[in-house]
């Protein structure tokens, strides 16, 4: 089965970008990060609101709590898609960069992505 690639693209042939099952959560957890919530009219509580920490600065003790957002932010949202493994939250002057080890609940496959947003 195949998606809308996240961010919307354009291909070669000029048709909407398409994405495969495993590319396609990797983007739904990408837009559980990154959006904050208030975004969405019809979902007002989606994200997980990261956005905001790019510019505010995270300290090494807020980690933890950014850590615990993140998890159950992706629980909320994509429990039914993943399982979250582990989260690791790091910040570099200006740049917020989110790992996360999953597995796919539908194959049983195992993921580790890395989401990095800079200010």
């Amino acid at each position: 089965m195949t998606h809308l690639a996240f961010p919307f693209d354009v291909d070669h042939d000029g048709h909407a970008a398409l994405a495969g099952r495993d590319r396609h959560a990797r983007d739904l957890i990408e837009q559980v990060l990154f959006t904050n919530p208030g975004e969405r009219v019809n979902q007002p509580e989606f994200g997980a609101g990261l956005l905001a920490l790019v510019f505010s600065g995270v300290a090494d003790e807020t980690t933890h709590a950014v850590r615990a957002v993140v998890v159950a932010a992706l629980q909320r949202w994509l429990g039914d898609v993943i399982e979250v493994v582990g989260v690791d939250v790091a910040t570099d002057d200006s740049a917020l960069t989110v790992s996360v080890d999953y597995v796919l609940r539908r194959s049983g496959m195992h993921r580790s992505d890395r989401f990095e947003m800079a200010g």
